[in-house]
């Protein structure tokens, strides 16, 4: 635990200094100009299929914007970047709004619209499990995992807490690998699972280097989990851009919802360059199924209450640091974007 909290104050500093670098934001555009959004997503995965619908299907056109996109490869990388004025919405993990909250930081983030209900990662094996798996099988074992404070490694470590181990004693989860050298080194021969996002699961199942034996959104249950985050400075002084990002979004995740899994992954496959389609059609169908994505952008007080629990339980976040919803989360842009589009 001191090692997990020594990287995660490191995390918080290099947060904090983002702050003293925020530029200043450009003035509010008006209506009727196409206006330039510098986006960037947490990871690149299928997971987040509702935010290249919307790039694919022209919804952020149809509104006026321009989506420049990138990825910051972690929530704490994409949150920097919006406190360092390189980036103006961030899709990253929630538990990141908490973190900034607790700092002294002039500029806060804050979460307008929700797009996951749940983890989107499995668990893979490297050898296929002789009879049904069962959490307790991982102990003595390592897990090629994501870093400390992140919503993946609180998720994982939620569930083994559930099933009487330890994760700081009864196995080893490896935690300071970058997310683009994770299945580098699980191929390499690194772990006896690996914990990923798709299209990766189904590539390491397709090309026998591995076996699905859990689906951790299912194990843990329906959670708060990534959402589309801008400083509450770019969100006072731009919220018509803002009102107009949800609106895309909006219509992307009734999109995904009401559209042939194998037409969504048409739609989107110029994003996954070299991924077959029909293996990124049996991703979007396999997250729909498992109830992946939330159905509308509004987000749930209660939920985010919940997640603090969890950041609480492992041992992210003091009690006594506790944010309320209305400081790290706004509606206001969610249930105007469901009022607007039909």
């Amino acid at each position: 635990m001191p090692t997990r909290r020594l990287r995660l104050t490191r995390m918080l500093v290099a947060v904090l200094l983002a702050t003293l670098l925020a530029a200043c934001s450009r003035g509010p555009a008006r209506p009727s100009e196409k206006v330039t959004v510098r986006f960037t997503e947490v990871i690149h995965s299928i997971f987040y299929a509702p935010q290249y619908v919307a790039q694919a299907k022209g919804f952020f056109a149809d509104e006026g914007l321009e989506v420049v996109a990138s990825t910051a490869q972690g929530s704490d990388r994409g949150v920097a970047a919006l406190l360092a004025g390189t980036a103006d919405i961030a899709m990253v993990g929630p538990e990141t709004t908490v973190f900034v909250y607790n700092q002294d930081s002039p500029v806060k983030v804050k979460l307008f619209a929700q797009l996951t209900a749940r983890d989107g990662s499995f668990l893979v094996a490297r050898e296929k499990p002789e009879g049904e798996f069962a959490w307790t099988d991982v102990k003595g074992k390592s897990i090629i995992g994501w870093r400390p404070g992140s919503m993946p490694q609180l998720v994982a470590e939620a569930i083994l807490r559930r099933h009487g181990m330890d994760p700081d004693i009864d196995l080893e989860y490896i935690d300071n690998l970058a997310a683009t050298a994770m299945v580098g080194a699980f191929l390499s021969g690194q772990g006896d699972y690996i914990q990923v996002f798709e299209p990766s699961v189904s590539q390491l199942e397709q090309e026998g280097h591995g076996y699905v034996v859990s689906f951790l959104g299912a194990d843990y249950g329906g959670m708060p989990y990534t959402g589309f985050v801008a400083t509450d400075k770019y969100i006072a002084e731009n919220p018509d851009v803002i009102q107009r990002y949800t609106n895309a979004i909006y219509r992307a995740q009734k999109y995904v919802f009401e559209t042939d899994p194998k037409i969504v992954a048409q739609e989107v496959a110029q994003y996954f360059e070299g991924t077959d389609v029909d293996l990124l059609a049996a991703s979007i169908q396999r997250y729909r199924e498992e109830g992946g994505w939330v159905r509308t952008p509004v987000m749930n007080p209660a939920d985010y209450d919940a997640l603090q629990d969890l950041m609480i339980a492992g041992g992210v976040l003091q009690p006594d640091q506790r944010a309320p919803f209305d400081a790290i989360a706004t509606n206001r842009f969610a249930e105007e974007a469901v009022k607007q589009v039909k």
